[in-house]
């Protein structure tokens, strides 16, 4: 039975926006931190598959599931803060930090801002920043054609059953399709066209060769936004980075093949 895509939030960080996390196990901290379309609830099977042997944390990012909503523009660097924030709240002086697609672009923003907090990174499903090959003119049209449904009157329920599938392997299954119509329906839909805004407009691409902790690059092999040559490469550019290839999944690894990701990811966190 798949679990709910209801976040239950049992703790936030406070100030301004609230954030809202999950928290199981005890040992050292692993942080997941959800893509552009996510929640907390993405990481159901990887908190309970890490609990008995880590302090397994899942975080809302502001605007989404059960944190707050803010009034100002969105700046991409203000989920960093907000990350620094969480660490400092729940007193982790180091963290293993997991990212997919959105959530790894901020896990790597992290980095470079704030490198002694991270024990360790795991990046899933993303990329490192747009370099010169995508235009601005490509970026904006990117922001135009997630946008465009929205404003023109139609709630994230409406698109979820469009975009779902998009970011499925051919493999998902109905389950699958199911929870990540539920996840996407779930968006603030403000906040979204924030993010989709700050996410692509956002300039800087991470300096991987200047990665020095422990990294994880995980990739289903059906990916279609972030495919494997992507991840391949970013392998290749951070100094000693493992690669693992999750074979029919697509852009949330996580949730089409369970088992296999969370295999890769507890031999990670073990040897590190």
């Amino acid at each position: 039975m798949a679990p709910s895509n209801r976040s239950s939030a049992n703790g936030w960080v406070p100030g301004a926006p609230r954030i809202a996390y999950t928290l199981s196990g005890a040992g050292p901290t692993v942080v997941f931190l959800h893509g552009i379309g996510g929640n907390a609830s993405n990481w159901t099977e990887q908190s309970t598959a890490i609990s008995g042997r880590y302090r397994a944390v899942a975080w809302d990012a502001r605007g989404y599931g059960d944190s707050d909503d803010y009034p100002e523009a969105l700046t991409f660097p203000l989920f960093a803060a907000d990350l620094l924030r969480l660490l400092d709240h729940l007193d982790v002086a180091q963290a293993h930090l997991v990212g997919l697609s959105m959530g790894g672009r901020i896990a790597l923003d992290f980095y470079e801002a704030h490198p002694a907090r991270v024990a360790s990174l795991v990046l899933c499903d993303t990329f490192p920043g747009y370099d010169d090959s995508v235009t601005l003119e490509q970026r904006e049209q990117f922001i135009q054609s997630r946008q465009q449904p929205l404003l023109a009157g139609k709630e994230p329920c409406d698109i979820a059953p469009l975009v779902a599938p998009t970011l499925l392997s051919k493999h998902a299954s109905a389950a699958s399709l199911q929870r990540l119509i539920d996840s996407i329906s779930r968006l603030h839909k403000a906040s979204y066209l924030k993010a989709i805004v700050a996410m692509t407009r956002y300039a800087p691409v991470a300096k991987l060769t200047d990665i020095h902790v422990p990294s994880l690059v995980i990739c289903g092999d059906e990916d279609q936004l972030t495919p494997p040559t992507v991840a391949r490469q970013m392998a290749s550019l951070i100094p000693n980075a493992e690669l693992v290839i999750l074979e029919q999944a697509g852009h949330l690894s996580n949730i089409e093949q369970p088992a296999a990701f969370n295999a890769a990811l507890l031999g990670f966190l073990d040897r590190h």
